[in-house]
């Protein structure tokens, strides 16, 4: 007894050495908190306010499922679910397989200019959705180029939506298919060369059985992005109606936010089950490649690499057909009344005031999301992955995170209006700001970041946390002086995307947004339903090529900052 109570002081004094936490310890959790609630407030919320709009009227009275049997009980807003649904399944069904080819062509053959096909592919993602739908008014339209060869086919409606579905989503599609492919075993293909399997059957049996799980995650992506895209339907759907512009007709047309919020709901539902059908294959996605797996490397074959050249030189022409028919119409004087050129609408849309603060709003939001983007997404990463208790606040924040993805642009814009405009909302001074546009744009963009945060983090020791931790330096100065130089490269990844698509974005703002702080995008749907086709031209090439330009100097600017101060990674190589 004499013993075990001397030890007992000796036990206490241990626990409570243990039980004490630093300063780092105390600011990482406080850091960890602020996180999940930022995600709470800005996702969450607005999610859980469509939920219960949905089922009060307005004067806040509980009336159930009315305004869900209301609006099944119209056939032409039930005809929209329909219309979404074909309308998506027709897009999966010609984008995948053309996203296919070309990536297999750039992963499995030896043609020449990949880099250059790439660069092409990727295009559509810096144009905002309305583009494609205008330059496809311009080419087959009433009065487009080639209107006859549709005979007596209009190109508005379905047509033109799947059209101009397919060229906004064909590289997303490409970007998740040539991810699939680079996981390839080389160990399989040389075991059917030595057993004389021929060509075809060696694709059919090795190739597409190892990146089935790619195709179905490419399909869910591209389903779900059609299902939400407001852009393209607006400008080029005439009277078929979808549930994205439903949304839109409902909240701003009508001013009926209980009959939105159940569109908003019905646009949820799709988009949650493609997000679960991808994570699950994320997850068999991840288990392909084993540690003894070896990367395949294509070996030269003159006749399959021109015809995969021929295959990628039709694709980019079609890509680029849309892009040039985009700022040809922008150097038109009145189509096509008048074809001579002219800089008539860009000075318009540079120098005219309500639209160059448009184009300067957009320049404002990319720059602001980068940066605030950025450091939300990688400090969150870092906190998730690298920082010790709060062990069930951690996987929490990661399920917000990848929930992100799952919300429709649409969706979380119309539960921003509902939450923070609510008179009883403290936060109600953020609406109709340029901040409620940042934040939006970083939520509905979050978990992209927060995933190539995560992968770089990975790849990083823990090794370093422990050293730090065991010399008591605070994780802060390890966040700054070792984490945030060693994954510079990722950081640069993230604040490139998030510049890009805030350019670009538009479902999303397009119920945020007031006359101080109208975005491109938004001033290109209003150019294009005023009729004014030149200056909405105009505006939206001027959106690709500052895309591009920052694009362009992004990968000058990271290979020298890299160099200067990651010399390491070279001397690694060598």
């Amino acid at each position: 007894m004499q013993a075990s109570s001397k030890l007992n002081p000796v036990l206490l004094t241990s626990t409570r050495r243990s039980l004490k936490l630093s300063g780092g310890d105390i600011l990482a959790r406080v850091l960890l908190v602020a996180v999940a609630g930022g995600l709470a407030l800005f996702l969450l919320a607005p999610l859980a306010t469509i939920l219960l709009r949905g089922v009060l009227d307005n004067n806040g009275n509980f009336v159930g499922l009315l305004h869900f049997r209301d609006y099944l009980a119209t056939p032409s807003l039930k005809r929209s679910i329909l219309n979404s649904c074909s309308v998506a399944f027709a897009v999966v069904f010609i984008s995948v397989p053309m996203a296919f080819f070309f990536a297999y062509a750039i992963n499995r053959s030896c043609m020449r200019f990949k880099g250059g096909f790439k660069f092409i592919a990727l295009l559509p993602l810096l144009a905002p959705s309305l583009l494609s739908a205008i330059a496809f008014i311009q080419w087959f339209g009433n009065q487009g180029v080639l209107k006859p060869l549709l005979g007596g086919a209009s190109i508005y409606g379905a047509p033109g939506i799947i059209l101009a579905e397919v060229y906004n989503t064909f590289p997303h599609a490409m970007m998740i298919i040539t991810t699939a492919l680079s996981l390839a075993d080389a160990r399989l293909y040389e075991a059917a060369d030595s057993m004389g399997t021929g060509t075809l059957r060696r694709f059919f049996t090795i190739t597409l059985p190892s990146c089935k799980y790619g195709l179905i995650s490419a399909a869910t992506v591209v389903f779900t992005y059609v299902i939400s895209d407001f852009g393209a339907p607006k400008v080029i759907g005439g009277n078929f109606s979808v549930l994205s512009v439903d949304v839109f007709k409902q909240v701003v047309g009508q001013q009926n936010f209980g009959r939105g919020a159940v569109v908003g709901v019905l646009l949820l539902l799709p988009s949650i089950l493609s997000f679960a059908i991808d994570s699950l294959v994320r997850r068999k996605l991840q288990a392909q490649l084993s540690a003894r797996s070896v990367p395949y490397k294509p070996k030269p074959q003159s006749a399959f690499d021109r015809w995969m050249t021929a295959y990628c030189v039709l694709v980019s022409i079609l890509l680029l057909s849309v892009v040039g028919m985009a700022i040809f119409s922008s150097f038109i004087k009145l189509w096509p009344y008048n074809l001579e050129l002219t800089l008539r609408h860009y000075q318009y849309a540079l120098l005219d005031g309500d639209l160059s603060a448009a184009y300067t709003n957009s320049l404002k939001l990319g720059f602001l999301t980068a940066v605030f983007g950025t450091t939300a997404a990688f400090t969150g990463a870092y906190l998730t992955e690298k920082s010790r208790g709060l062990g069930s606040l951690r996987p929490l924040v990661h399920l917000m995170a990848m929930l992100s993805m799952a919300v429709p642009g649409l969706v979380l814009g119309l539960g921003y209006i509902m939450f923070f405009n609510h008179p009883d909302n403290p936060l109600k001074f953020l609406y109709a700001s340029m901040s409620i546009l940042v934040f939006s744009t970083i939520i509905h963009y979050y978990t992209s970041s927060h995933l190539t945060a995560v992968s770089a983090l990975k790849a990083l020791d823990n090794e370093f946390e422990a050293v730090a931790a065991s010399l008591k330096i605070p994780f802060y100065k390890t966040f700054l002086r070792v984490t945030v130089p060693v994954c510079l490269p990722a950081l640069l990844d993230i604040a490139r995307y998030y510049f890009v698509v805030s350019m670009a974005t538009l479902s999303c703002v397009v119920f945020l947004y007031s006359p101080d702080t109208i975005l491109s995008s938004v001033a290109i749907m209003n150019l294009d339903e005023a009729g004014d086709i030149g200056p909405a031209a105009a505006l939206a090439s001027l959106t690709v090529v500052t895309s591009a330009l920052v694009c362009l100097l992004y990968g000058w600017f990271s290979k020298a900052l890299i160099n200067k101060t990651q010399a390491w990674r070279t001397c690694t190589m060598h």
